[in-house]
């Protein structure tokens, strides 16, 4: 086929044409609290008949058309792993923030609706994590402490949890992004609609990042975008088809089985296909059967959206079709006794749209570690390519796993903002790549770190008044050291903040030192990492960390970064793994109790305590003082009998 390299849709296109519930232009309404209670109408479709609904209680005569118009800073949509952070680093850093996901639960392909491992940078060649801190880590840990039963529904409440408690940031579930309304060649707003309440939200806002994966709302802006495969010319890379073409990386349908302690037979549903083993690639492995087959998937080469609704039916006949093999075939006596525990009815996408930004990033930025100077992210899941068809193209393996990475690399923000739309950011599997780059940064964890990113870029870009780009021209450096004081990691960039008093100290010392030395904790770097030590580690506890200064320094905030080991996964798995390279259980590392003290006016002063730390990045708050000295007290982790730091920061506000 011949293959269409951008698309580019107006507000009024094809995109958005047939998808609004139609609302007619010539009304009149009452509203009360921004919901219309009564409208007149002259469209066919909504006829404005003042008899159509009485509400007994009130005697109220409305007609049943909602409508609500909202403002805010920052305007995301899309309520995965990628949104989420967005969303909540926004919030933070002080922007009015709303989160709008279409689902009635958060988490996309990670949620109990999906329930993809939450993986990241857990494929180096070396077999070792370079696990992801900032805001993913902290939900992660979080997940930890309020669900050790590693249930996916509670994991869908932790989420909820994480990101209703942000007292910056409002929530709208089961709401739909249907198409931008564009001013001056900016996005105005977003026209949304929420399936439980019937209602038509107008968001207006400042600064619009799209995690939505399809990036509905993108592309009805008129944001340029990519589908299917680049030809390995245009970007030098030999894992590309050498000719273009339209071919996406599919959905999947996950199942799950438990053994039930009897037979257990199965009859399989109408919508069954049968799965022919003997024609499928010695990779589609159906052992371990218990927690399903990630590889029932189907791409498309054409328009993999419009195709989503045939593809899923197929899917479920697909993977009934695999464990009526696995039941009823006779080749495994051992699943007599299993029987189907949980089917998703929500294939879990992987590529659709990849959006346009000043830069694209592709396969030999990634295999050969171009470092650049507007790094925000980082990756390194192995070049995983799902092959074209999927269960459908039987005979090839169901990836490639072209290569692995020997070190993680570099995602630039350049690629996180769209090219020609000046007030529209994304992160997840849609910013701005190639195919072959896709497929290894759409690992949820990788999205992740580009949504905070993003989040932090919105909330400069609302604090300065200025667009995106204005972001890569003069303020890159205020994102990094923004993201890494929120305890993200920018590979082979340390932290230098000019507010950082604790760099500025005198002396820097600890009552036992193990390993490391107290004077790494100020070298901004927040892991060991590429061999190098950037820690300091008691020799057992209690311990003390102390900091002087010649001169009395105005202080407010004191922020540690302890030990969570980076080198061992948190994500939650279906198969509750617990070895040297994946953990089920809150870090014995993780520090859990400390005390402050300070030295004012020649005097050691308790300024607080923290008992129950739940995270990596630990925040003292307190009212300023004018101290000589500062004393970290550490006393207990969750584990381990030493306890290991990787940095201290100090500041006035």
């Amino acid at each position: 086929m011949e293959r269409r390299i951008f698309f580019k849709k107006g507000t009024q296109g094809a995109i958005a044409a047939s998808i609004l519930p139609i609302v007619g232009s010539s009304c009149v309404s009452t509203k009360e609290n921004g919901i219309v209670l009564a409208t007149t109408n002259d469209n066919a479709h909504n006829p404005g008949n003042p008899e159509q609904w009485q509400q007994m209680g009130t005697g109220m005569r409305a007609n049943p058309l909602r409508k609500k118009i909202v403002d805010f800073d920052v305007v995301v949509i899309g309520g995965g792993a990628a949104g989420i952070c967005a969303a909540v680093s926004a919030a933070r850093n002080g922007s009015k923030t709303i989160l709008v996901q279409d689902r009635p639960v958060l988490g996309g392909n990670a949620s109990s609706e999906i329930r993809v491992h939450l993986n990241g940078v857990n494929h180096l060649k070396n077999g070792l994590p370079e696990r992801e801190t900032g805001i993913i880590e902290e939900l992660l840990l979080l997940n930890r402490f309020q669900n050790p039963q590693e249930s996916f529904t509670v994991w869908d409440h932790v989420l909820y949890d994480f990101v209703t408690r942000e007292p910056n940031l409002e929530l709208l579930l089961n709401t739909s992004a249907m198409r931008a309304e564009m001013k001056d060649g900016k996005i105005a707003s977003a026209i949304c609609w929420q399936l439980t309440t019937e209602m038509e939200y107008t968001i207006n806002g400042k600064i619009f990042i799209d995690c939505s994966g399809d990036g509905l709302l993108a592309a009805t802006s008129g944001a340029l975008y990519r589908t299917g495969r680049e030809a390995s010319s245009e970007f030098n890379e030999k894992y590309a088809p050498e000719q273009a073409d339209g071919w996406q990386m599919g959905a999947t349908v996950l199942l799950s089985s438990k053994d039930m302690g009897k037979p257990m037979l199965f009859s399989p549903p109408s919508f069954t296909l049968k799965y022919e083993a003997e024609k499928s690639h010695k990779g589609r492995k159906l052992k371990p059967f218990v927690e399903g087959f990630w590889w029932v998937e189907l791409g498309s080469e054409d328009d993999i959206i419009a195709d989503y609704e045939e593809n899923r039916h197929k899917l479920m006949g697909y993977a009934y079709g695999v464990w009526d093999y696995v039941k009823n075939s006779g080749k495994f006596p051992e699943a007599e006794n299993y029987a189907l525990d949980w089917v998703c009815s929500l294939p879990g996408k992987r590529e659709s749209r990849r959006f346009m930004g000043d830069y694209i990033l592709s396969e030999g930025d990634m295999l050969g570690n171009k470092q650049f100077d507007d790094a925000v992210a980082y990756g390194g899941w192995s070049l995983d390519e799902h092959n074209p068809g999927g269960i459908e193209n039987l005979s090839e393996p169901p990836s490639y796993f072209h290569e692995k990475f020997a070190e993680v690399y570099q995602i630039p923000f350049r690629c996180l903002y769209s090219k020609n739309i000046s007030n529209l950011l994304f992160a997840g599997r849609n910013i701005s790549q190639t195919h072959i780059a896709l497929s290894s940064s759409r690992i949820m964890a990788t999205c992740a770190l580009e949504g905070q990113a993003v989040g932090t870029a919105a909330s400069i870009c609302i604090k300065k008044g200025v667009l995106p780009r204005n972001i890569t021209e003069s303020y890159i450096n205020e994102l990094q050291e923004q993201l890494l004081r929120d305890d993200a990691f920018i590979p082979k960039r340390p932290s230098n903040n000019p507010n950082d008093i604790a760099k500025k100290a005198s002396l820097i010392f600890a009552s036992s030192t193990l390993s490391g030395d107290a004077k790494f904790l100020t070298d901004g770097m927040s892991r060991d990492i590429d061999g190098n030590i950037h820690h300091w580690e008691s020799d057992k506890l209690p311990a003390e960390i102390q900091l002087e200064w010649d001169n009395s320094v105005n202080l407010s905030k004191v922020e540690l970064k302890c030990d969570t080991n980076v080198k061992r996964n948190l994500m939650m798995r279906k198969d509750s793994l617990n070895d040297e390279h994946f953990s089920n259980q809150v870090p014995e590392e993780l520090l859990k109790s400390l005390s402050l003290e300070a030295r004012i006016d020649g005097n050691w002063v308790s300024i607080s305590s923290i008992n129950k730390n739940k995270t990596r990045l630990i925040k003292f708050n307190f009212d300023t003082i004018k101290a000589t000295a500062i004393k970290i007290i550490v006393k207990e982790t969750y584990g381990k009998e030493n306890v290991k730091l990787f940095g201290i920061s100090c500041f006035e506000s």
